[in-house]
């Protein structure tokens, strides 16, 4: 089985649709760059979608173990650029936005897994509503 097929069927094994699977890392790197690009602009989409695209990178962080590392080492640009677009249109929070439970079930923390600890600097009306009921 090649390293390609390893990280496709990691995605297969996760429940990942076809097209993520297809996608690969690639695709979960183009995902991740239109994320941080909608973060940008102003995230106009709720709570629950917002969780979603952070699962993204949390995918792409578990999926890289599986890739090449001439393949890690050739994307590492793009994706630290993607991360560092993220990282100023963030506010760090002291919580992870799954919350407590699920943040220590994971296992995740702000060091290793800041997606998941900082909201949009810019959140549309529905995300701002989301956290304020939070």
């Amino acid at each position: 089985m090649s390293e390609t097929d390893a990280v496709r069927r990691f995605l297969r094994g996760r429940g990942c649709p076809d097209d993520v699977v297809a996608g690969g890392i690639e695709g979960l790197i183009a995902e991740w760059e239109r994320i941080a690009g909608d973060v940008e602009r102003g995230y106009s989409l709720g709570l629950d979608d917002y969780l979603n695209d952070l699962d993204t990178r949390q995918l792409l962080e578990q999926a890289l173990s599986f890739a090449p590392a001439a393949a890690r080492e050739a994307l590492a640009g793009r994706i630290l650029a993607a991360d560092e677009r993220m990282k100023r249109c963030v506010a760090p929070t002291d919580e992870c936005l799954w919350g407590r439970r699920v943040a220590e079930a994971e296992g995740w923390t702000p060091d290793e897994n800041w997606w998941y600890f900082g909201i949009p600097r810019a959140p549309g009306s529905q995300l701002r509503e989301d956290l304020e009921r939070g």
